[in-house]
């Protein structure tokens, strides 16, 4: 049986636990804004990786497409189909254009699209840059006078925040493409009857929302999914770790900025 003088001599261990856990917290979120801070630093100095900057943006755009069509053209079908029922109580079928457009603009194309891009691109960068480091290639790009952060962070974070707006726009479009082809089947709506319809309740300000989601989303992704990568640890398990953190971290940070731009712009509005 343990004596008082035992069990008070324990009450420290539990006290530094809880305060490692806290100092381990707020040491993660000093080195996050250093690594943003040298990203800044780095993006204006020279030498500047056009080419690399533009191989990155194949690689985030380009091979997207096929994943960003597929969920944009069914999130438009479904969004329609799970809409009509509810305006049709109540007579308000010819509502449907616009309420379509309102959702898929201000926020399912930024958001579906942002989740797709942490979950296929996050979780790629991730494990790529974790790769290069616990195999010492990074090291190894250092050695031979290239500076790996810039080649390799700099170009991912600007290739991902230029792409994501476009491919956000781009969702947008698909997504109102299966809405009409939807509304057509059953309403028998013009073309040019639905986009008249749509975009009459679509102002400036929703498009420049749409668009500044994404920018924040795109550097939200990049910084999570290079950070992890660069400062892997632990071999292949650190490599595995490091992909899947990127995404949850990804995907947090996204609804909170979701969160806090909508807030935002709807005191604006």
């Amino acid at each position: 049986m343990k004596t008082d003088s035992e069990n008070s001599s324990a009450l420290p261990e539990k006290k530094f636990f809880i305060s490692g856990k806290t100092d381990s917290f707020f040491s993660g979120v000093y080195n996050v804004y250093v690594f943003i801070g040298h990203f800044f630093k780095e993006t204006f100095s020279r030498p500047f990786e056009f080419k690399e900057v533009i191989n990155q943006c194949y690689q985030v755009g380009y091979r997207s497409l096929p994943l960003v069509s597929l969920t944009g053209f069914i999130t438009g079908i479904v969004f329609t189909k799970q809409s009509r029922p509810s305006l049709s109580t109540f007579g308000a079928s010819s509502w449907l254009p616009s309420l379509i457009s309102i959702a898929i603009i201000r926020a399912l194309a930024p958001l579906v699209t942002a989740l797709i891009a942490a979950g296929k691109v996050g979780s790629n960068i991730g494990a790529e840059l974790g790769s290069m480091k616990v195999t010492e290639q990074i090291d190894a790009m250092e050695v031979s006078a290239t500076n790996p952060f810039k080649f390799l962070v700099v170009t991912r974070i600007l290739a991902i925040t230029f792409m994501l707006p476009v491919l956000v726009l781009y969702t947008g479009f698909i997504g109102m493409m299966g809405a009409y082809l939807n509304i057509h089947a059953n309403e028998l709506t013009s073309f040019t009857a639905f986009f008249k319809s749509a975009f009459t309740t679509i102002s400036f300000l929703d498009i420049f929302s749409s668009i500044f989601k994404a920018i924040v989303f795109g550097f939200t992704i990049g910084v999570a999914g290079c950070y992890q990568g660069y400062y892997a640890q632990n071999g292949t398990q650190g490599v595995g770790r490091a992909a899947n953190l990127a995404v949850v971290l990804s995907m947090f940070l996204i609804f909170i900025e979701e969160m806090v731009i909508v807030q935002f712009v709807n005191a604006i509005r």
